[in-house]
């Protein structure tokens, strides 16, 4: 019986997903065959799946999405992604292949301040790829570059998905999650960072000759006000002075501020930016309200015990039942955007995860971070379709140079599965988890 759920369940989805079906339709139309099929009284279900629908988006924390999406979109369109380039060039300008290295830096520092991976490839696309075009760079290398470097902006808080699965999970310390962002953030930029170099030198880009108009003091005195943005949210957030989803409103507010200053916005922009935020955060709830209907029916179907189940047969060794687990979420990470996976796996491997020792904020980065990764990867992911619109390629031409930077990405996936620390150092020694290992 439970078999027969599972396999209707994601079988019908899957179909659905194929016949070009919106995903939050997908959901809780494969939900709503489901249960009708597992023998559920329809009445009974309608009623149910209209308080799940209700309950699931009646959060307080759940605010904090939309707010951050919008500061992050100010931050595209205000002139702060600009000045975060020009402080990236600055620092890495020595290296081979400078500016792919810059594109990197320059993605991590926006995902510091907008925490969406999708704005980061826009933003850095836009204003990279005419600066590398000028200098022979292939454009191919160039957009494969941004697009694998920008889930960085997932991990390195603040960070949307993180909230998300925070409240997904049943509330887990968002502060917590966030300090853990630093270092698995770091650690995915720097291994995209290196591939890049790597093919940099071998196809003989050299470091910038470009002459800055603007001092080294300059640069950095522009470029502080942005980074600014990240001291005020942890440290309010770590302090206590005010709640994520707070946080997310003093992001907004000051990053307006910023771009008034700029001189950068308009005021049709800014009513294109809430119009841009309002459909956004409008697909998300959607999504959040679906996923609540499919939560409901794999409990109902102890869809997720016999999940469990069948992995604790295969082995009892927690680093191969963590190695299926991150094979199977890369795989589905190629056909999911990162929000619906989130929504749908988070509460069927969190408690496999749990049973293996592991820790809520040690699973949620391995989870963002493995889904961050699918955003790279065809036949949706959403970083590389926006990546090859701001670069004008197609995706063809960017797969090679995707791969071996795809690879690079995996290892350090592994690596932030496998060492604990990575997760739980930081966390650690600001008193918000017990402990950094298993």
């Amino acid at each position: 019986m439970v078999l027969q759920a599972t396999l209707m369940l994601f079988g019908s989805f899957f179909v659905m997903l194929l016949a070009g079906v919106p995903i939050s339709a997908g959901i809780g139309i494969a939900s709503v065959i489901t249960a009708i099929m597992s023998g559920m009284d329809p009445a009974i279900f309608a009623l149910t799946a209209a308080q799940r629908c209700f309950s699931g988006v009646d959060s307080f924390s759940l605010l904090a999405l939309p707010f951050f999406s919008l500061g992050g979109n100010i931050m595209n369109k205000g002139g702060i992604a600009k000045r975060l380039v020009r402080l990236a060039r600055l620092l890495v300008g020595w290296m081979p292949g400078y500016l792919a290295a810059t594109n990197v830096l320059a993605n991590m520092f926006f995902g510091a301040v907008s925490g969406s991976s999708v704005a980061a490839t826009s933003a850095m696309g836009s204003i990279m790829s005419p600066l590398e075009k000028d200098e022979g760079y292939d454009p191919n290398y160039s957009a494969a570059v941004n697009i694998c470097s920008a889930p960085t902006g997932i991990l390195i808080p603040p960070s949307g998905p993180l909230i998300l699965y925070s409240i997904t999970a049943g509330g887990v310390s968002v502060a917590a999650l966030f300090m853990g962002g630093y270092l698995t953030g770091l650690l995915l930029g720097l291994s995209v960072a290196v591939l890049a170099i790597y093919l940099a030198v071998k196809k003989g880009y050299k470091s910038s000759q470009v002459k800055e108009e603007a001092s080294t003091l300059k640069i950095l005195v522009d470029a502080v006000p942005s980074l600014l943005a990240v001291i005020i949210v942890m440290g309010g957030i770590l302090g206590g002075i005010f709640t994520a989803t707070e946080a997310g409103v003093v992001m907004c507010l000051y990053c307006g501020l910023l771009a008034v200053l700029y001189r950068e916005m308009n005021f049709k922009t800014f009513y294109d930016l809430l119009a841009d935020t309002m459909k956004s955060s409008a697909t998300i709830l959607f999504l959040i309200a679906a996923s609540s209907i499919m939560s409901y029916v794999m409990s109902y179907s102890g869809i997720p015990a016999a999940i469990s189940s069948a992995l604790m047969s295969i082995s009892s060794n927690r680093y191969v039942i963590l190695l299926i687990m991150n094979v199977f979420l890369l795989i589905m990470g190629m056909f999911l955007d990162l929000t619906p996976a989130v929504l749908i796996f988070t509460p069927i491997f969190l408690p496999i995860a749990r049973s293996v020792g592991m820790s809520d904020v040690h699973f949620g980065l391995m989870l963002i971070t493995n889904l961050g990764i699918g955003s790279v990867t065809p036949p949706v992911g959403s970083c590389l379709f926006v990546g090859c619109g701001v670069g004008h390629v197609k995706i063809e031409g960017v797969t090679k140079y995707i791969v071996p930077i795809f690879a690079a990405m995996v290892v350090a996936l592994f690596l932030i599965t496998y060492i604990p620390a990575i997760s739980l150092l930081v966390p650690y020694l600001c008193g918000l988890v017990p402990s950094m290992w298993w």
